[in-house]
Order: C-alpha cells, then structure tokens, then sequence
C-alpha cells in the first residue's frame, strides 16, 4: 500500500520506536488495571502523554530526518493514535464482556457516565481515529512549520561578490 509516496512499511518504519512504546505503555496499563491495581496508579502510565511527545518529535523528525513535509506526518500520527486506539477499544470491550471497570472503562476515563457501553466504545473507533488524528496533525503541523522556518533562517547568504552566492548552514 502506498500513501503519499511511501510505502506503509516505510511509516511504520520511521516511527517503529513510538509505536513499540505506546503499545508497551497501553497493555502495560491495561494489564496493571486488570491486575487490581488502583487507577489513579495506573493512569500514571499514560499513552496520551506519549503520544503527544511523539507528535512533536516526529513533526520535527519528518523535516530534518528527510521523511517528508506535512502530507507525511499524517499517516505517522494516524498510526501512532491507531495503535493507542486499539488498545482502548480492547480496554473498553473487556470491560463490556467481564462487567468489570478498568482504566479505558471506569467512569473517571469516560466523562462521568459508565464506559462500559457500546457509545463509548464506538466514540473510540468513529471519533478517536478521526479527530484524534487530526486535531494532533494540525499541532504537529504547526511544529513543522516552526521546523521549516528555523530550518530556513539557520542558513545565511554569504559571497564575495554581487555575482557569487554560497549558502552555509550555522553551526
């Protein structure tokens, strides 16, 4: 499969560090919550928070790494809300199959109401792909901007003569 240019194994490729460790942090939630440990201990491990990180490192990374411009940083950020997406959905269906709350279904994680139905679970793979795609895309793509101009001004115009231009980066 081919998105814009690349091959999907090349996204995956380029951003294989976040994606390991969201899935490690997300099961590793999900199992401490199943295991009796406390929310308010779990929540500690946050895939939110990682995935945050990962939008302004790869919006950073896609320009000075060579991978692409913003067209790019979509489907890495698509992938990257993905896997976190899957591991809630899995949370949350757990917890509607066991009857038992845990950290992706407790009332705390779910608005106040009961994150054992069927609308919350559904609000994960309609609106938490979508928008939780986009609206980081749109962050991380802000980040590139800033990336790009910094990029741009860290390099001046030097030359001896009005005919002769070098463009030298600072170090």
């Amino acid at each position: 499969m081919v998105i814009f240019g690349k091959r999907l194994s090349d996204y995956v490729a380029f951003c294989r560090v976040f994606l390991v460790l969201i899935f490690v942090i997300g099961i590793a939630r999900l199992a401490l919550s199943l295991g009796g440990v406390p929310n308010s201990t779990a929540r500690w491990l946050s895939m939110t928070v990682t995935v945050w990180i990962s939008v302004i490192y790869y919006s950073v990374r896609v320009h000075t790494g060579g991978f692409g411009s913003y067209k790019q940083l979509l489907p890495v950020i698509a992938l990257l809300n993905l896997t976190a997406q899957i591991i809630a959905i899995a949370g949350i269906a757990i917890a509607m199959i066991t009857g038992n709350n845990n950290v992706f279904s407790s009332p705390e994680f779910a608005f106040g109401s009961d994150g054992k139905t069927w609308t919350h679970l559904l609000a994960h793979v309609f609106v938490g792909t979508t928008v939780g795609t986009l609206f980081p895309w749109l962050i991380g793509s802000a980040f590139l901007a800033l990336t790009r101009r910094l990029a741009a001004s860290d390099r001046k115009v030097v030359g001896s003569s009005p005919n002769t231009v070098h463009l030298t980066r600072n170090s």
